[in-house]
This record gives C-alpha cells, sequence and structure tokens, in this order.
C-alpha cells in the first residue's frame, strides 16, 4: 500500500483545528503562533515550527500535545513539534479573524494603533467587547493569563479581559 504525500497546505488545514487552550475561540493560526510548516519526503517527516506567546507560557505543551493529536490522527509520520523564541511573538501576528473572535468571546482584542500613539502619561483606550463603549477603565494590569489585563465598562457596567499589546 502506497501512502499519499503529504503536502504544507495539508497540514495547515488541519492546523486551523487546534485550539488555544486558554482561549479556546482561537485556533493557533489565529494567533499567529505557527511560524512554519516543514514537509520532507524522503523519509516523509513533518516539523510544525510554534512560537510561544511569551517564554514559558504554561500552554505550550497542552498546544504541542494537540498538534501532535490532530496530525497523528490523519497519519502523519515522523512529527516534530519546535519552539522558536526568536524573534518573539507578537500580537501583530494575530490575524484580523482571530481579532473578531476574541471580541465575540467577549474579551477586548489587542489594539496596536491606540497603544502606540499614548503620551507620557495617557492610558490606552479600550473597547468594551460586550457594548463596543469607550468608557472603560483599568482594573488590574494583571488579568487571569499574563497575556491580559482586566477592564470595566463605565456604560454597561460588565468586567471584561483585555489582550494586552506585546
Amino acid at each position: 500500500m502506497t501512502r499519499e504525500l503529504i503536502n504544507k497546505e495539508q497540514i495547515y488545514q488541519w492546523l486551523a483545528e487546534v485550539t488555544d487552550p486558554e482561549v479556546p475561540a482561537l485556533t493557533i493560526l489565529d494567533l499567529g503562533i505557527v511560524r512554519d510548516v516543514v514537509v520532507s519526503h524522503h523519509p516523509q517527516a513533518v516539523n510544525v515550527v510554534i512560537t510561544p506567546t511569551y517564554s514559558g507560557c504554561p500552554a505550550m505543551d497542552v498546544i504541542a500535545i494537540g498538534i501532535r493529536m490532530a496530525l497523528a490522527s490523519r497519519g502523519v509520520p515522523n512529527l516534530t513539534v519546535t519552539q522558536q523564541l526568536s524573534p518573539a511573538w507578537t500580537t501583530d501576528w494575530m490575524t484580523e479573524d482571530g481579532k473578531r473572535k476574541l471580541r465575540e468571546y467577549g474579551i477586548a482584542p489587542p489594539n496596536r494603533k491606540a497603544f502606540e500613539s499614548l503620551g507620557l502619561f495617557e492610558t490606552e483606550l479600550v473597547t468594551c467587547p460586550r457594548c463596543g463603549a469607550t468608557e472603560t477603565e483599568l482594573v488590574s494590569q494583571f488579568g487571569p493569563t499574563s497575556c491580559k489585563a482586566l477592564y470595566k465598562c463605565h456604560s454597561c457596567k460588565e468586567p471584561f479581559e483585555y489582550f494586552k499589546c506585546h
């Protein structure tokens, strides 16, 4: 029996099903942590290169297991998952679709434009993902994960998380 050759595009389609364990509304492709997929054919092997959202991110082991399960269940032989720390991950690598999914999930997505235009003592303008109001206030720079901060909305009175720019 001959095995059909696996191609890079097929691997990316399968990786699109692997979600982030901390924000399951996002895939690892939405986050932009998949940096490369290298497919070799003699012998057939696949290397998926990922960059953590920050070094020491505890979710990376779970993500690597998710990648292994998604690809092994489709018969991908000789699979390697490699972590690459440089260049460091940035929220600029998130897809626009991923930012939309964050908002729909109730987490304010990173807003690079608002972040970069800050003056010395200005605070970042964060829009409430629930009602769209900009009358929000930082409650804590430290959220449930190190990549998120806690905010509250003065309009709808709801608390929410903000995925910090970095």
